[in-house]
């Protein structure tokens, strides 16, 4: 197995159907739930476990997760309030070295939780024609919200794959 990509880099195909979205939107409605469930009982002992070397711990994993679907989230509002908007990327490493990300992880939890409970509603109501709304990524083009949902689905069980593995260790 890859501790860097447990469970393989995101890939899509060009043509995604609806069932494919809909299997996304519920992977993001449920990301909040597995998390708790994987995190419960956790000994505090282990929140600077790390799945790799020199990756992230489980602390920074839980509060990047925050970040970055508060990112996405906001992301999509753009991208359906305006005509293929430029988003701005922002530095991971740097915002996982904030004094915030050493706050207990009970915080962002039900940041996430309630994050989730917002995007997934959202998420399952676009249109089809919302659905192919677009933003332009500097670094990686033209993404439509349909090809955006399925790397956020994606995300989220990428690092609760992250993780569990450093709950084994």
């Amino acid at each position: 197995m890859n501790d860097r990509y447990p469970i393989g880099k995101f890939s899509c195909s060009e043509c995604i159907s609806s069932e494919e979205v809909q299997g996304w939107v519920d992977d993001i409605k449920s990301l909040p739930a597995k998390l708790n469930e994987a995190l419960k009982e956790l000994d505090v002992k282990v929140l600077e476990n790390t799945y790799r070397e020199g990756g992230w711990s489980i602390r920074q994993l839980v509060h990047h997760i925050a970040d970055s679907h508060l990112n996405s989230y906001i992301r999509f509002k753009l991208a359906l309030t305006e005509d293929n908007p430029t988003i701005k990327p922002y530095s991971e490493e740097k915002w996982a070295e904030l004094s915030d990300s050493t706050l207990p992880l009970e915080v962002s939890l039900s940041l996430i939780q309630g994050l989730h409970e917002r995007w997934g509603f959202l998420l399952e109501n676009l249109t089809p024609a919302e659905l192919e709304k677009t933003f332009t990524h500097p670094e990686s083009g033209v993404i439509t919200l349909k090809e955006n949902i399925g790397l956020y689905a994606w995300h989220g069980n990428h690092h609760l794959a992250h993780i569990k593995i450093a709950l084994e260790k």
